[in-house]
């Protein structure tokens, strides 16, 4: 009698918690701010940086889509994805490497394309492939996981690797396409760099198209409830009836998905994919994560709240750019960010259950 109304008490504030999170919370108001601020300091800096009649170094639209945006759109739809899993309770440490070697399969198999082949037959294949193996990795932690009741840290640790060797062991060349062979134009300049009004936007637009629809789902379905009631509180949810071992199942192929799916875009960024792409990504992808609110323990995030972490740490890697012209202190900043986080999040829950239990 007791566990079912516990249960029915989690069901209660899922249901609250699904209400507002159709607003911005407290948190995510605050990073709007610190996103705010930093763009104010870097406008400021990118005009002293400016030479006289050229315009602001920051603020110059090529500089926020190309260095700013663009670089921001695979690592915040991992982000997106990553969200899902640490919502639930988890954590995926492979998504670096799911992109790598999600990347490498849709090169090889785009490379042997005519240069000229037609966008109908190209875009579909250049979606399927690395969705598709992002996927199956994914799919495969999540049976790992729920299959052989094990930690996700631990099986996400040796799939990690796994998945790594398997990249680096795949190819016949480290780097793809192999010399003397293209990415078909109806996928890299057609489609990836494509320009709108004289910019290349279509990788923030897939990354915008991402956060939407699993914004939508994550606050607005039954779906999303049922991952925020298991990292939440398993057990009740349990007794709630939501099928604990297919929720954990399912955020770990959206993880994969959208690693899969970043794979695809650093692809079309940059025309060609190497083995050691992807290496230290999960680092960024946890942390943007978790500076945008999602909690390690589970049952709190917000997919709003991913893309502004993520936000905050392209424009850290801008602002080295353009304050210091020199990035190498960016994984620092990055580690630091995220003890910050995970330290803020620790002392919240702690107070927060000193107040319930006095």
């Amino acid at each position: 009698m007791r566990v079912e109304t516990e249960a029915a008490a989690v069901a209660d504030r899922a249901g609250a918690r699904r209400r507002w999170r159709s607003l911005p919370r407290f948190q995510e108001l605050g990073l709007i701010i610190i996103i705010l601020l930093m763009g104010g300091v870097l406008s400021y800096f990118g005009y002293r940086g400016a030479r006289p009649g050229e315009p602001n170094t920051f603020l110059n639209p090529s500089n926020l889509v190309d260095n700013v945006a663009t670089p921001m759109s695979y690592y915040a739809i991992m982000a997106v994805g990553m969200t899902f899993v640490i919502v639930s309770g988890g954590i995926d440490i492979s998504v670096g490497s799911t992109l790598a070697l999600a990347g490498l399969a849709a090169a090889e198999v785009l490379e042997h394309f005519p240069r000229d082949a037609p966008g109908w037959m190209v875009l579909p294949v250049a979606l399927a492939v690395p969705m598709g193996v992002g996927l199956l990795c994914g799919l495969a932690n999540g049976l790992l996981i729920v299959g052989l009741r094990l930690q996700p840290f631990i099986v996400t640790l040796a799939t990690m690797g796994i998945i790594r060797g398997i990249a680096i062991s795949s190819p016949v060349q480290k780097t793809l396409p192999v010399e003397g062979k293209y990415l078909p134009a109806a996928f890299f300049e057609n489609f990836m760099r494509r320009e709108f009004w004289g910019l290349r936007l279509m990788p923030m637009i897939l990354m915008l198209a991402v956060a939407i629809v699993a914004g939508l789902y994550l606050s607005q379905t039954v779906g999303g409830r049922e991952i925020y009631a298991v990292g939440g509180n398993e057990e009740a949810a349990r007794f709630s009836g939501v099928r604990i071992n297919w929720v954990k199942l399912r955020v770990y192929m959206v993880a994969g998905l959208t690693a899969g799916l970043g794979g695809m875009v650093l692809l079309g960024k940059i025309g060609r994919m190497s083995v050691g792409e992807g290496d230290s990504f999960e680092l960024a992808v946890i942390a943007a994560t978790v500076v945008g609110g999602a909690s390690l323990a589970g049952g709190t995030g917000s997919v709003l709240g991913a893309l502004l972490g993520t936000l905050i740490f392209a424009l850290i890697q801008d602002g080295m750019d353009i304050v210091f012209n020199s990035t190498e202190y960016q994984k620092i900043i990055v580690g630091g960010a995220t003890l910050i986080a995970v330290t803020v999040d620790m002392v919240g829950r702690n107070f927060r259950a000193r107040r319930l239990g006095g």
